[in-house]
């Protein structure tokens, strides 16, 4: 999943891209608005960490733009004001949460799968296509019996995930590898058919369909 984190602070920054690399969140890191706009235009983001006091806006005013521009992903804000009256303008502006500076990775992981799930248009969370699930509570999937679900890595369900929110789409390496891989991460030239390779191992080969110079997609084996 990709996540664009909006923080002008160097230390909790790089703390927090590699905190949730750990995870195989994809996270692309920006110090300010201008820089936020410009990667907003140029990515679809699954979900933005900003923070409130950017050296050349404030947050909600960024907030504020891009719900006008209607480019505006899910949003946790992240704030070192613990004033009720801001938390609640930033959750009238559009966020779907907030969290009070100090706070732990832990705590911001947890947040980010309360959002992911308050996101998804219906109440359960599993993604599914055909006979073949996808848990994004735990990162298990399975197909056609729920009970022999199989664990997957981080990274093999990152790749899954992204097939798994689009099913029957056809997509391209360079697809795959934007929602697994951060700016500045060293990408393999065979990482994607290693990560598919994998997750057919567990599941089948027959749950992800290769289609020759173009791309991989998630099918039914059923």
């Amino acid at each position: 999943m990709r996540v664009l984190l909006v923080e002008d602070d160097a230390m909790l920054g790089r703390g927090l891209v590699d905190g949730l690399a750990d995870d195989a969140y994809a996270v692309d890191w920006v110090q300010n608005a201008d820089q936020a706009i410009a990667a907003i235009a140029a990515h679809d983001y699954a979900l933005l960490l900003l923070d409130l006091g950017l050296p050349d806006m404030f947050g909600l005013d960024l907030l504020d733009y891009l719900r006008d521009e209607r480019r505006m992903p899910p949003t946790i804000v992240l704030t070192a004001y613990d004033s009720v009256d801001v938390c609640v303008q930033g959750l009238d502006t559009g966020a779907n949460d907030y969290i009070v500076k100090p706070f732990s990775t832990a705590e911001l992981k947890a947040r980010i799968r309360a959002a992911m799930r308050r996101t998804q248009p219906a109440s359960d969370p599993v993604l599914r296509c055909g006979a073949v699930r996808l848990d994004p509570c735990t990162g298990r999937a399975s197909v056609g019996d729920a009970c022999t679900a199989v664990q997957l890595s981080k990274r093999e369900y990152a790749l899954f995930n992204a097939l798994m929110r689009h099913p029957g789409a056809i997509m391209s390496r360079e697809q795959l590898e934007s929602q697994i891989y951060g700016w500045g991460e060293e990408v393999e030239s065979n990482a994607i058919e290693y990560l598919i390779r994998r997750v057919r191992q567990k599941l089948g080969t027959e749950v992800i369909h290769n289609v020759r110079g173009l791309g991989w997609l998630v099918s039914d084996p059923s």
